[in-house]
């Protein structure tokens, strides 16, 4: 259980005030909070300034005030150390010109379980010099300065027959990307097509790269060195892609043409979900959570970076910036993951041996992890979960005051995947708060269902006459 697919339609619910900003953890451990404030309460609420100091460098969500989006924070993790002597070893064999790979003649990221869910073989329509003269032609494209340049320059002009070559490679890597997409996401699929075509093919592409980003960590292997070398191996060529506009296959070239068309789209979030999906690795990475801030870390990784990655394709409504939309973005992803992880506890525990709840959660409420990995139900475990709950539905209610900071082509889509991905939570109560025994399962007729609901929630109209339940105020630029 890692990314959540639904993220990269519903994260991009980015909303609440104008004042929320989210500076790096980095940059806030850099500032002395403590120093040159007094120790009196906040109005609004209700905490005082160094316990608001101490949650900021903690990682926490602050009602009313500003979240740390953990962004670009590499820790000291054994996961974290043992990628980086992948890639020293990979960079010194690439100078002796020693090439390792595990796989030579398939495509990173793509392997036999993509092929088999897609139904047939995928990237294998154009040779590999085609790919190439094809990133030339989008590189020329590229507004000045966003690559830096190379010893090999590309060519400055390309005749009509050329550029129509080079537009059907695109289209067919973007249609089999969109194939992966509804083979692995169908719902995710589903709320793309109310996308316009251009943010819809970008969303795609950036959901392909998530996918193979999974798979290489998942893929079947004897031993953690050769996926570490295969990441190392993805991490290069994801920044080769980044800073030069470089690229290794048919699919990079969808990526590469969401950089050229988006070129305020950051590479941080993309590295940061790495360091995600390392922290599931067994043995090298985290089975166990002490406490929700370390959770935070995870969940920003895996789910609020797909956000992150987003909001330049989704577009803000005028007034409102992408540094506004930035903290609500993340408090949709965490409420996702939240989601994900809450559904899931049962299937983590037989089938993983994980137990992504906190330890301290745990505790506080009498829950052993002896009784999850038995599956045994009791009134402990359901009051730990409506706490779970609460908490999940406080991110869910962040986000959703700021639909209308989207552009408004995008608000539909967004609207219905976070309506219908909150309703996993309402299934869980139907179900008697067992997530242990039972899996949450919202149907395609009942999504379909919300659609109309959703609409109605992206309408000026429903700032003034807000639907039964929905409590939260918007708030103007």
């Amino acid at each position: 259980m890692r990314i959540s697919q639904f993220t990269l339609a519903a994260l991009l619910s980015v909303g609440t005030t104008s004042a929320f900003v989210a500076p790096s953890l980095k940059q806030s451990r850099q500032t002395n909070l403590g120093a040159s404030v007094v120790n009196e309460p906040n109005s609004a609420s209700g905490r005082s300034k160094d316990e608001i100091a101490s949650e900021l460098n903690s990682g926490k969500v602050l009602e009313g005030g500003q979240v740390i989006d953990f962004e670009a924070v590499k820790g000291p993790s054994r996961a974290e150390q043992a990628l980086l002597q992948a890639r020293h070893a990979l960079q010194n064999q690439h100078e002796h010109a020693v090439h390792h790979t595990t796989v030579p003649t398939a495509i990173l990221g793509i392997n036999n379980e993509v092929i088999q869910e897609v139904g047939h073989d995928l990237g294998t329509f154009a040779y590999p010099e085609t790919v190439q003269q094809c990133a030339s032609y989008l590189r020329s494209m590229a507004p000045p300065g966003l690559f830096a340049t190379t010893k090999n320059s590309d060519p400055t002009s390309f005749t009509a027959e050329q550029k129509a070559k080079f537009k059907k490679l695109i289209d067919k890597a973007y249609l089999e990307s969109g194939e992966v997409t509804g083979a692995f996401a169908k719902t995710f699929y589903m709320g793309t097509q109310l996308l316009g075509e251009e943010a819809r093919r970008a969303i795609w592409a950036i959901y392909v790269w998530c996918r193979r980003t999974d798979e290489i960590v998942d893929a079947p292997r004897d031993n953690d060195e050769d996926m570490l070398y295969d990441l190392s191996s993805w991490e290069m060529r994801l920044e080769n892609l980044w800073k030069y506009g470089q690229v290794a296959d048919v699919f990079d070239l969808c990526l590469l043409d969401v950089r050229v068309k988006y070129p305020a789209l950051p590479i941080t979030p993309f590295v940061d979900m790495i360091r995600g999906m390392l922290m599931d690795v067994p043995g090298l990475g985290q089975d166990r959570y002490d406490n929700f801030d370390e959770l935070h870390l995870y969940c920003y990784r895996v789910a609020g970076t797909v956000g992150l990655m987003s909001m330049p394709i989704f577009g803000c409504a005028e007034g409102y910036t992408e540094e506004q939309a930035r903290e609500p973005a993340l408090s949709l992803g965490v409420a996702f993951q939240l989601t994900n992880i809450l559904r899931d506890v049962g299937e983590d525990a037989v089938t993983r041996g994980r137990i992504y709840l906190p330890r301290e959660d745990l505790e506080r409420f009498g829950v052993t992890e002896d009784q999850i990995f038995e599956q045994r139900m009791d009134e402990n475990y359901i009051n730990m979960m409506k706490f779970q709950i609460k908490r999940a539905r406080m991110y869910y209610e962040r986000a959703r005051r700021g639909v209308f900071m989207l552009a408004p082509e995008s608000r539909l889509p967004v609207q219905s995947s976070l309506d219908a991905y909150g309703k996993i939570l309402d299934k869980i109560e139907a179900n008697g708060y067992d997530t242990l025994n039972y899996r949450a399962y919202v149907d395609k007729w009942e999504k379909l269902s919300i659609i109309p609901f959703s609409w109605y929630r992206t309408q000026e109209i429903s700032k003034a006459f807000p639907l039964p339940g929905d409590t939260f105020t918007f708030q103007e630029a």
